[in-house]
């Protein structure tokens, strides 16, 4: 599930799409903006297989876990210093 696996494809894999959302982080995001950034970027590659917001969610979380992300004003999301 945090790592490519049989059964988990490298681009489903949640520290690939952490990688696709801290990308998306260059500016301050809320989680609907960062949503729709990752998923217009993901659609573009012919490669990436659909992703679900529940999935967007796991990755979020894990990169809260690590510490790769933060909250900040006005509920949006940055990168951790």
């Amino acid at each position: 599930m945090i790592l490519p696996t049989k059964g988990i494809a490298p681009d489903r894999a949640l520290l690939t799409v952490g990688a696709q959302i801290i990308r998306e982080l260059d500016e301050p995001s809320t989680v609907s903006g960062l949503w729709h950034l990752v998923r217009l970027r993901r659609s573009q590659d012919e490669h990436s297989t659909p992703l679900t917001f529940d999935w967007f969610v796991l990755a979020l979380d894990l990169l809260f876990t690590v510490g790769a992300i933060r909250t900040g004003p006005a509920n949006t999301l940055r990168r951790a210093s």
